[in-house]
């Protein structure tokens, strides 16, 4: 398990709260797209303002958006939902989506 990797992560995001899973059979990191959301957009509606990115991307037929699996992740309540994961590449592929679109670019 590299833990390097999740360090980084930590440090992009100032140590907010990312949810992450470690898959052993692919040695991966798997991180939720929402809570990258959350932080980089400082949205009050992550869920929302992911769901209408998502599907703007797949219109334009962005690879990113069809790379993105779904695992049940704990949610604040407690209980666990099918949330959009990337691993590590696909976070930084979606990180620079995120500048592009916020910046219009």
């Amino acid at each position: 398990m590299n833990q390097d990797k999740m360090h980084l992560v930590n440090k992009i995001f100032n140590n907010e709260t990312i949810r992450t899973v470690w898959d052993k059979e692919q040695e991966k990191y798997f991180i939720s797209v929402v809570d990258i959301v959350r932080v980089i957009s400082e949205s009050d509606n992550p869920q929302t303002y992911w769901r209408v990115l998502k599907k703007r991307l797949k219109d334009e037929g962005n690879e990113t958006v069809t790379n993105c699996n779904a695992l049940k992740l704990k949610a604040k309540d407690g209980k666990y939902r099918m949330t959009d994961v990337v691993d590590i590449e696909g976070m930084f592929r979606l990180l620079s989506l995120f500048l592009v679109k916020m910046l219009n670019l």
